[in-house]
């Protein structure tokens, strides 16, 4: 990415921070991102930024990518988050061929796409297309969306059809026009509440060919390192939202102490105790250790996707494995504010709280979950990987 896109875009995002910061319990209280703060986030570019410069977008790498996502969730975790959804259309929408690409973004770069991974719909073939039925949870944004998706498992005759030799069955993604999907307002949850992640339906809806795609093993219609290997960005996007809630709660830490908070019954004030300072100096190297460790590992995917392509699975392993630790580290520096901050983070008021609540929230997410990590136990040992995605 030229220097003076990526200037552009950071600086633009940077400029937003303090906006989104101060918005977060309005963000929380309306379960989505206001309508105006979606057009600052918009103009801003974090919509485009992934997007090719051929049509429009910054085309930023990937190191350039977690900074944005992390400094968003920083401010506010439900925006990082929702940022994160929305600026990785152009991965899943480049899955489609060429022509329907180019249609995608006719009308300009900040399209947004939501949808949902898990195959909970069922897709028939049909003359021309598919035969849709499915109700997806957890789709981030949908109410936003311009293009929401959902993963199908193919049916024939109402009965799934088998994958290729003995692999498990078929599975495909639908594309629909928002305005053909009902969204159901199910986002009633414990964080990450401004997400708007409702429940999304269609049902006997047809959907062209042209307009379904291979989110697993599609091919990208358009060349360039960030469209290589997208699932596995994904991964390292995730993580960059749950360093930046982690390094928001250390902030809001630091806030609170310079008031000279004491505990109740306590003899010195916090910042003076030398227990919390070891706690905070650990809890304070837990994210930078967990910053520089996805850093890392995208700077050793970027040069694969853009150099060596076939040195990707040997990456797997490593990238898949470091979600959930990067996330126990998050959520370890999260509780240690939590727990110090006192009776006050109970507080519905209480940033802290919300950080709490969303760090949580985020390790329930299926690439967070602690099986991963034996993915690189098995790299270790030199065995064969068994969990793949």
């Amino acid at each position: 990415m030229e220097d003076q896109h990526r200037d552009g875009l950071t600086g633009a995002v940077d400029a937003l921070l303090p906006e989104v910061s101060r918005r977060a319990g309005e963000i929380e209280a309306a379960r989505g991102l206001p309508a105006d703060l979606l057009d600052s986030l918009r103009a801003a570019g974090c919509f485009r930024m992934f997007v090719p410069r051929s049509h429009g977008g910054y085309e930023a790498d990937l190191r350039t990518g977690l900074r944005v996502l992390e400094a968003l969730a920083r401010a506010d975790g439900s925006t990082g988050w929702t940022v994160m959804i929305g600026a990785e259309t152009p991965h899943l929408v480049a899955m489609l061929s060429r022509d329907r690409f180019d249609k995608v973004y006719a009308d300009g770069p900040d399209v947004v796409v939501g949808g949902g991974f898990a195959p909970q719909g069922r897709a028939e073939p049909v003359d021309g297309g598919f035969r849709v039925t499915g109700r997806w949870a957890f789709a981030s944004g949908a109410r936003h969306a311009d293009w929401i998706f959902g993963n199908c498992v193919l049916t024939g005759d109402g009965e799934r059809l088998p994958g290729p030799a003995g692999a498990p069955p078929a599975v495909r993604s639908m594309l629909f026009p928002a305005s053909r999907v009902t969204v159901h307002d199910t986002w009633h949850v414990l964080g990450l509440r401004g997400t708007g992640s409702h429940d999304i339906e269609v049902a006997d809806a047809f959907c062209p060919t042209e307009e379904s795609f291979d989110l697993f093993t599609g091919a990208p219609c358009v060349p360039g390192p960030g469209f290589v290997a997208p699932l596995v960005h994904f991964v390292l996007h995730l993580g960059a939202v749950a360093v930046g809630i982690a390094q928001g709660a250390l902030d809001d830490m630091v806030a609170l102490l310079e008031g000279g908070r004491q505990r109740l019954y306590a003899r010195q004030s916090l910042a003076d105790s030398p227990a919390f300072r070891l706690q905070l100096g650990r809890a304070d190297l837990d994210v930078r250790a967990a910053r520089a460790l996805l850093r890392d590992l995208a700077d050793e995917l970027w040069a694969a996707c853009a150099t060596d392509p076939a040195a990707i699975p040997a990456l797997h392993p490593r990238i898949s494995a470091a979600l959930p630790w990067v996330t126990e580290r998050a959520a370890a520096a999260v509780d240690t504010c939590y727990r110090a901050a006192g009776g006050g983070a109970a507080r519905d008021s209480s940033p802290l709280q919300r950080r709490f609540r969303d760090i949580h929230t985020f390790s329930q997410h299926a690439a967070a979950a602690e099986g991963w990590l034996a993915n690189n136990g098995a790299r270790v040992l030199g065995r064969p990987v068994e969990l793949a995605y």
